[in-house]
């Protein structure tokens, strides 16, 4: 008997886009994410894998190429209609209200069922318990690695499917990425895929599932993460000499 393909949640397909007229970032770009995953995407800075997230976000205007959620062509649908359908994203800069505090911030993330807030802050806090505790403080005196973990709870606020983020680690220290990558894990065991895009080559492999090596607006390679970690290729081409020696 053969096995049961996992269903796909978002599919993108030979995606061209780009912010100016006639430059495109992405060149065909394509990737899938199955239910349950975690997908990591890696690459050099100006490959495109932060305007690939934006892309099927809605954020970004697609060219040519398709975009599916579930099955339903969401191409180019506006960024507040991909989260009533159960998308996440959480952007790389400027992803907290610093003049609000913790809880307004969460709030913030579920103006569109406002009636949902206790259910759904005893849920979010259970996996960051930290903000629960500091709630009233303003989001502008956190740290940098806890204002990442504000802007991740408030994403998760409306229950979502499917969760983009964009550059999580970045800019952290090495006991807060850890942090990052443990929380990731954790809201993936929670029942949310994830979508992850990734300046910590090596340790966004060691935690996906499948993962896409971008290069000039289009996958180089792909493959679980096990086996891009064990490609002498994609070592030498973009994990750099500090992976080479772990591997």
């Amino acid at each position: 008997m053969s096995a049961i393909a996992p269903q796909k949640l978002v599919e993108a397909e030979s995606v061209v886009a780009g912010y100016l007229p006639g430059v495109d970032i992405l060149t065909g770009c394509s990737l899938s994410l199955a239910v349950g995953e975690i997908v990591g995407v890696i690459g050099p800075n100006g490959a495109g894998k932060s305007t690939l997230l934006k892309a099927m976000f809605g954020l970004v205007a697609v060219r040519s190429g398709v975009v599916r959620l579930s099955g339903d062509d969401v191409t180019n649908l506006a960024a507040n209609a991909l989260v009533e359908r159960g998308v996440g994203y959480v952007p790389q800069r400027e992803n907290v209200f610093p003049s609000l505090s913790i809880e307004e911030n969460l709030r913030m993330g579920l103006y569109l069922r406002p009636h949902a807030w206790t259910e759904r802050f005893d849920v979010v806090t259970g996996l960051f318990p930290l903000l629960a505790e500091r709630r009233r403080q303003r989001a502008g005196s956190l740290s940098g690695g806890e204002r990442q973990m504000v802007a991740m709870a408030r994403a998760l606020m409306m229950d979502p499917t499917v969760l983009f983020l964009d550059e999580p680690s970045a800019g952290l220290s090495p006991i807060f990425q850890e942090q990052v990558f443990e929380r990731i894990q954790q809201i993936n065991a929670a029942g949310v895929s994830v979508v992850m895009v990734e300046q910590n080559a090596t340790r966004c492999l060691e935690i996906s599932h499948r993962a896409y090596v971008l290069d000039q607006g289009r996958d180089a390679y792909t493959g679980t993460g096990d086996e891009l970690l064990g490609d002498p290729k994609v070592t030498e081409l973009y994990l750099g000499t500090l992976a080479a020696r772990r591997l």
